[in-house]
């Protein structure tokens, strides 16, 4: 067996852009071999090779869209190859509504909850009985501070799967595998142009970067944590956020500001 074959592997979803690509590169600095999962095939093989030239790791590409049967059972396909095992899962994969709740259209709303929820779970259903087999495995949740604020679909997705990994780490994290939510406040990445949101209606002092969101998810997920809020002024915002009055949380995300036309 060759020093690369032996290096343990971990299989990250939404991993071609923003926190997913931050979790890759941080892993591979590590040593961990990976598999990329995203829908863009050439942006994956583009930051496979440059990863496996920077930490002489092995990055393995994976296409799939997981709002889609197809690509979840790519991807169960993989996690439950016994002879390739995966000892790392990031489910990182998600996406963002910016209208309100009456406003979207039932469809958009049910894929983000498909992304956000049912996707996590068969995915760690597929990964945990190799995990649990081994008597090790690592399973990060990237969840939101938005989990912990009343904020329409988005925050009641977040606010599952913050449930859930919590049951987790409690139910399995005696027997070797190790569940941990992770929870960022507004971080620096393409989500919010995705979503079409104003950034500067969020003031610069909340603003986080995906390496140090990875960093301290990273940690508390070695340390064994349930839960990770990354920095001190999110982790007061979680711990006061129920005691605040509605009127303070419950509001719509500002849309981008319209540059009119010349």
């Amino acid at each position: 067996m060759t020093p690369q074959d032996s290096r343990t592997t971990a299989l990250i979803t939404g991993a071609s852009a923003g926190i997913g690509a931050e979790f890759a590169r941080q892993l591979a600095s590590q040593g961990h071999n990976l598999v990329l999962v995203a829908r863009d095939r050439a942006r994956l093989e583009e930051e496979a090779e440059d990863l496996e030239r920077r930490y002489g790791i092995s990055a393995e590409v994976l296409p799939a869209d997981l709002t889609d049967d197809g690509g979840v059972a790519a991807v169960v396909g993989r996690l439950t190859e016994s002879a390739r095992p995966v000892e790392i899962l990031v489910n990182n994969a998600g996406r963002g509504l910016l209208g309100e709740f009456e406003q979207n259209s039932i469809l958009d709303e049910k894929r983000g909850l498909v992304l956000h929820c049912q996707v996590p779970l068969e995915l760690t259903h597929a990964v945990l009985p190799g995990m649990l087999a081994r008597g090790s495995g690592r399973i990060i949740n990237v969840a939101s501070i938005a989990a912990f604020l009343p904020r329409g679909t988005y925050s009641a997705a977040k606010a599952w799967v913050l449930s859930f990994s919590r049951w987790g780490n409690a139910a399995y994290g005696k027997r070797g595998v190790k569940v941990t939510a992770v929870c960022p406040g507004s971080t620096h990445t393409e989500f919010h142009e995705r979503m079409g949101t104003d950034k500067s209606a969020t003031p610069s002092w909340l603003w986080l970067t995906a390496e140090r969101v990875v960093r301290e998810g990273l940690a508390d997920n070695a340390r064994g944590r349930a839960v990770c809020v990354p920095s001190k002024r999110y982790k007061a915002l979680a711990l006061v956020a129920p005691l605040l009055p509605g009127r303070l949380v419950i509001r719509p995300a500002p849309r981008a500001k319209q540059v009119p036309a010349s």
